[in-house]
């Protein structure tokens, strides 16, 4: 006999000065029962967006981004949908009697993680990346086509390739998050058009200052 799955259990939403972060490991979730139960929360339009996907993985992969979501509030009362530029939101049910939360949220995902940010009153972004950036260009061949001549001169001067490597990739996160928290993607708003400042820290080495310097 199956033990029986614990149910799920709303947590409570972040204040208006907090973000919450969730995450997980598709590899360590394998029981059929709790992927199951994870399918019985979506909508009849999200059942349908995974089932479009091709592959048992990517099915697996959408169905725990929404359930990743879900958790944040009863799953049974969210419904979703996309804005214009195709960035997901929350299609919240308006009536006389309740006004919803002012939540938003963002996913990102790959083959290894699945990461949710939810916050209230403000706009959010969120991105992962594979440790091991997978490019038939070599890597400035490639800034130079996506970023700006400042930020392409900082990876220019790193000579350790490794290092340049893993500069590029916190700098294509950090960009990519920032463009997904304007709810745009990267269609609506192209990465050579704004610039990820950096400060040089005691030790030498560079780190994102928070500051944006758009053209």
């Amino acid at each position: 006999m199956g033990s029986s799955l614990p149910p799920l259990v709303p947590v409570q939403l972040p204040s208006p000065t907090e973000t919450h972060l969730w995450y997980l490991l598709p590899n360590e979730v394998k029981r059929k029962p709790l992927i199951d139960q994870y399918l019985e929360f979506l909508s009849p339009c999200e059942k349908e967006y995974v089932f479009s996907m091709r592959g048992e993985e990517l099915r697996k992969r959408a169905l725990l981004a929404r359930a990743l979501t879900n958790p944040e509030v009863n799953p049974r009362s969210l419904k979703f949908r996309k804005n214009i530029h195709g960035k997901p939101e929350v299609d919240w049910q308006h009536s006389d009697d309740w006004n919803p939360p002012p939540m938003n949220f963002n996913l990102s995902h790959t083959s290894s993680l699945i990461a949710c940010g939810v916050t209230l009153d403000s706009q959010i972004g969120i991105d992962v990346e594979e440790k091991q950036w997978k490019t038939k260009n070599n890597i400035l061949a490639f800034a130079w086509r996506y970023f700006s001549r400042y930020e392409v001169e900082l990876l220019t001067a790193i000579s350790d390739l490794e290092v340049q490597c893993q500069e590029f990739i916190i700098l294509w996160t950090l960009k990519e998050a920032y463009v997904k928290a304007l709810g745009r993607g990267f269609s609506g708003s192209p990465f050579k058009i704004f610039t990820i400042q950096f400060r040089a820290t005691v030790t030498g080495n560079l780190h994102p200052s928070g500051n944006i310097k758009s053209k």
